[in-house]
């Protein structure tokens, strides 16, 4: 994959932590913990707890100390929040985020065994059909759906925070969901159901 192919990066977000987010910008989880600003928690607590525990190799910092981004959100965690389509968006941030000093990628979902590599290093070894395919489910072969599984929810991963002029948009999955973001948010949301399930 090359940076040309990357049009922008997503953030899966309850729709009430906006505000919270346009103030703060995207935290880590570790920092969220400490400025006690996420009002609603739509992370799976198992996988929370294991990423918890892991270290970035190279770095004296856990996963929990970075903020992180999916190439795209169209994955298995949103899939897993699909009931709560009303209450969640899609954060579209600009790919100049990858240019932040310290940025990691990742090959799969981070909680997983996976490969943590700088954006040079990292990004011509993801392939981009797999990143971005729409369904990665085969019912012929569970190790190769687990595996792309995996690989769609690859992660761009920034030290602490994200600033939130990195932030260009939003998408939401129906026109409820539109609207209480619009209520509480100036950002540039759209209705985008083919992005959710």
């Amino acid at each position: 994959m090359n940076r040309e192919d990357i049009e922008e990066l997503h953030f899966i977000a309850a729709i009430k932590n906006v505000p919270s987010i346009m103030k703060h910008g995207i935290v880590s989880h570790n920092m969220s913990k400490r400025l006690k600003i996420v009002e609603c928690d739509i992370s799976e607590p198992g996988v929370q707890e294991r990423r918890a525990v892991k270290e970035i190799p190279g770095t004296k910092k856990k996963l929990h100390d970075y903020a992180n981004l999916y190439f795209d959100a169209h994955n298995p965690m949103l899939s897993a929040r699909r009931s709560e389509n009303n209450n969640i968006c899609v954060l579209r941030l600009s790919p100049t985020v990858l240019d932040i000093d310290g940025v990691v990628i990742t090959d799969q979902n981070a909680a997983r065994p996976c490969w943590f590599k700088t954006v040079d290093e990292g990004l011509p070894l993801l392939d981009k059909d797999e990143v971005y395919m729409e369904f990665w489910t085969d019912s012929n072969n569970p190790i190769n759906q687990y595996r792309l599984s995996g690989i769609k929810c690859a992660e761009v991963l920034v030290p602490n925070f994200i600033p939130t002029d990195y932030i260009v948009g939003a998408y939401a999955a129906n026109e409820m969901a539109l609207n209480k973001l619009c209520e509480i948010s100036g950002l540039n949301a759209i209705i985008k159901n083919e992005l959710f399930f």
